[in-house]
This record gives structure tokens, sequence and C-alpha cells, in this order.
């Protein structure tokens, strides 16, 4: 049988002259506590679905696309993720015509700048001249001017 050396520097638990002592004055927990409360979910995790208040909505969708506006804020859809963006924490929603003419931008900028879009494709084109008034006519409902 081969003996191996003892493992190197960095390896097993440190040398009791390195271990970390408590402040005098700090009283130390009983071993025995209560059971901790779950760990907090991150931000980025999903909260469960809220119903939103009675109010308008807009929806522009496409093959991988979808901009929805309703009390909630606004939520983009792209290649099957989803982002939502509360109304507290949007600054501006602004949208257009892509350059072609064939597309709806809608873009939401955040509170501290971020700045996300969202492209959605109007086939046939004349939809894209319908979402302009309802688009319009929701963000005007849930973000006054003025």
């Amino acid at each position: 049988m081969t003996q191996h050396p003892p493992p190197g520097p960095g390896f097993g638990p440190p040398p009791p002259q390195y271990a970390p002592t408590p402040p005098p004055h700090t009283p130390q927990p009983p071993y025995a506590q209560a059971p901790q409360p779950p760990y907090a979910q991150p931000p980025y995790a999903q909260a469960p679905p809220q119903p939103a208040a009675a109010g308008p909505d807009f929806l522009a969708v496409d093959k991988r696309n979808a901009v929805v506006v309703d009390a909630s804020g606004v939520a983009f859809e792209t290649s099957g993720l989803t982002v939502e963006f509360r109304w507290p924490e949007i600054r501006g929603v602004h949208y257009r015509a892509s350059p072609d003419g064939k597309a709806l931008m809608v873009a939401v900028v955040h509170l501290d700048g971020r700045f996300y879009e969202c492209v959605v494709e109007a086939r046939p084109r004349t939809r894209l001249q319908e979402w302009f008034p309802q688009l319009a006519w929701v963000l005007g409902h849930y973000r006054p001017m003025g």
C-alpha cells in the first residue's frame, strides 16, 4: 500500500489558531435553535401571479415576440423569455414603427436609466396602424401626461 504525504496548505479545516473567536460580550446562541426561515427568493425569481386591477390592456403579438401593457405594467416576451416591468419602476414607455414600417417597436426606460426594447412584427401591415391608437390610449390611461 502506497502512503501519500499529508495534504498541503489550503486543504482541510484551518488550524485552531486561525479559527475566528466570537467577541467576549456577545452571548452565543444555543446549538438547538428554532428552525431558520427559508432563504428569501432572489430578486430575479418570479413572484406569484397577482390578479391585475380592472383596466384596459394592450397586446401585440407575432410568432416570436409579444408586448403586453396592463394595470400591472409592461411585459415583453422575446423568443420564450418574459421580462415584466411594474409601473413604479418605469421611467417611460416609447413606441414607434420600425424603419421598414413592418413592426411595432416598444421601449421601456427603467428608473435607473436602463433601456429595454421589444419588436413585434405587424401582419398584415395594416395591423400596425390599429396598434398605435390602442397603445396610446392604454398608456395614457396608466401614465397620463402632465
